[in-house]
């Protein structure tokens, strides 16, 4: 694999890492999510991060399109938080930590294993 590819890879693995870290030894709570601008703005920055990583990756192999699940929205994602930041919303946002981040992260780390 491109030795780029794979550190955008593991970029987007540690950018998950990071929003994990932020919940360690502790429930899962929107509504303390929702109140906390800190953590709100970490948690976007991350986000930010993968979708340049997604970004840069199928724009240096189209075929990643395919391997990475919704690279187009997460790409998506990343322009409206940056871009449009006001129309940014604490349950999209929290949608997206429970429902879609696990599932990205088994597919990076599956893309990164055949490599080390």
């Amino acid at each position: 694999m491109d030795e780029r590819i794979l550190k955008w890879l593991f970029d987007v693995k540690m950018s998950i890492d990071e929003i994990d870290a932020f919940f360690e030894n502790k429930e899962k709570n929107f509504f303390e999510y929702r109140t906390n601008v800190m953590l709100k703005r970490a948690v976007e920055r991350n986000l930010e991060i993968i979708g340049e990583a997604v970004n840069r990756i199928i724009t240096r192999d189209y075929l990643f399109n395919k391997k990475i699940t919704n690279a187009k929205a997460i790409i998506g994602l990343r322009n409206q938080v940056i871009h449009a930041y006001d129309n940014v919303s604490d349950e999209n946002i929290w949608s997206i930590l429970i429902n879609h981040l696990p599932k990205l992260k088994i597919e990076i780390e599956s893309l990164i294993k055949p490599e080390l």
